[in-house]
């Protein structure tokens, strides 16, 4: 059974810093890109960061690129998201996601591709 367990929400001022973790179960990491999407109140989920499976290239939003970094560890099937320099409209809940490509990352609207969410981790930036 395909499982996704994201972590390491909190609450945090402006400028500071998280790092998110997603658990995978049931499948294999590195035969698949695994990607980083957020929800706002009332806004459409967004596709946020992808690492891919194959040639170790990652996707960063414009809203991120520069603050946020992607990596993953194989070996413990965890990938994870480094959030610095962090900003209120960062505020979401961060779901991972598993995919054979960063594609459905990318794009608008991909995330309705995805069959398998997490219960997603809640990140509050504010003072």
């Amino acid at each position: 059974q395909v499982q996704l367990v994201e972590s390491g929400g909190n609450l945090v001022q402006p400028g500071g810093s998280l790092r998110l973790s997603c658990a995978a179960s049931g499948f294999t990491l590195d035969d698949y890109a695994i990607g980083w999407f957020r929800q706002a109140p009332g806004k459409e989920r967004e596709g946020v960061s992808c690492s891919s499976s194959n040639d170790g290239t990652t996707y960063y939003a414009d809203s991120v690129k520069g603050r946020f970094t992607i990596s993953r560890d194989n070996a413990k099937n965890t990938v994870y998201l480094q959030m610095n320099s962090l900003k209120p409209e960062d505020t979401a809940v961060y779901y991972c996601a598993a995919d054979h490509s960063c594609t459905v990352v990318a794009v608008s609207g991909g995330y309705r591709y995805i069959e398998n969410w997490g219960l997603g981790t809640l990140v509050t930036v504010s003072s």
